[in-house]
């Protein structure tokens, strides 16, 4: 059945990609497409723009905005609107904040200061520079991973005590630190990895952000509905289906942009070329995409 548990932005949030046109260029129209699509056919309750997957290290200041304003006129209030903004200097995080927020963003995606590694004082405090400077919440982004620093359960906790910082995307792949943030603060916890999107939420998570949303976000969300309905063994099934596409497209050793990009580009949804360093998928690759992706669709 379904809880109390805070969902700020939805339970059902997509990253997508940031579509380009043949030359590169930014394709605002294509974007405003796919967020359509997302929203309107996918079934998702949030987007959130300008992160990893679409493409934020190789996009402009500028770019960022124009793609946050085009998508919140495509998807007016039918979704939320989540911005990242993060970067390794606090001014300039702060910078991208605000003008997320002028171009009508719901709320901005924080990355922990990257390559620096700051100390945990110093990681709070960015945190905090960046709430206090905005109107609009802030969903805290854990991904020691990349970042070389995991915002550690002591900080998460003083964290949560600022009202402008209601959320995580999780890919701290710690479920006992997350638990325990969970069951002692109101803060949303969204799984930033596919795999745990169900084990998260059936502890009290608030959703996911989602890579793989870009292209099957039906049968992500379909999980989740099984869950909230009481159908824990179907919530089970219907996870265990998604797992050979989440695989593909998530650990196969290419970036997920990279694998996102091959697969709405063979299924003519709006996505164009990766931005180098990355490069484009081989046409292998793509092919054992399109057929994960159908055989998932072909079962009920």
């Amino acid at each position: 059945m379904t809880t109390s548990r805070p969902r700020p932005f939805g339970r059902a949030l997509c990253a997508p990609i940031t579509p380009f046109t043949d030359s590169g260029e930014l394709d605002l129209e294509g974007a405003q497409k796919l967020a359509h699509h997302l929203v309107t056919e996918g079934g998702c309750d949030g987007l959130v723009l300008n992160g990893t997957t679409g493409e934020s290290p190789t996009t402009s200041d500028a770019e960022k905005a124009a793609l946050v304003r085009a998508v919140v006129e495509a998807v007016g209030d039918r979704a939320s609107i989540v911005a990242g903004v993060g970067t390794a200097n606090t001014m300039h995080t702060v910078e991208l904040a605000r003008a997320a927020e002028a171009a009508g963003a719901d709320g901005l995606l924080v990355v922990t200061p990257y390559y620096s590694r700051p100390p945990q004082e110093a990681v709070e405090a960015h945190f905090r520079t960046v709430a206090d400077s905005v109107g609009v919440p802030l969903m805290l982004y854990d991904i020691p991973g990349r970042t070389g620093t995991r915002i550690e359960t002591g900080t998460m906790l003083r964290l949560a005590e600022h009202p402008g910082i209601v959320a995580v995307k999780d890919c701290s792949y710690d479920l006992l630190g997350s638990s325990k943030v969970i069951a002692r603060t109101d803060l949303a916890y969204y799984s930033g990895c596919e795999e745990l999107n169900l084990p998260l939420y059936a502890v009290g998570g608030a959703g996911y952000v989602s890579t793989v949303a870009n292209v099957v976000p039906a049968r992500l969300r379909a999980v989740l509905d099984a869950y909230d309905a009481g159908r824990n063994d179907e919530a089970a099934r219907l996870n265990t289906l998604t797992l050979p596409i989440v695989e593909l497209m998530m650990a196969s050793g290419l970036p997920g942009t990279v694998t996102a990009k091959a697969l709405l580009n063979a299924l003519g949804l709006p996505a164009g070329p990766v931005r180098e360093p990355l490069q484009p998928a081989g046409h292998k690759v793509t092919g054992g995409l399109l057929a994960a992706y159908e055989e998932l669709l072909g079962v009920a």
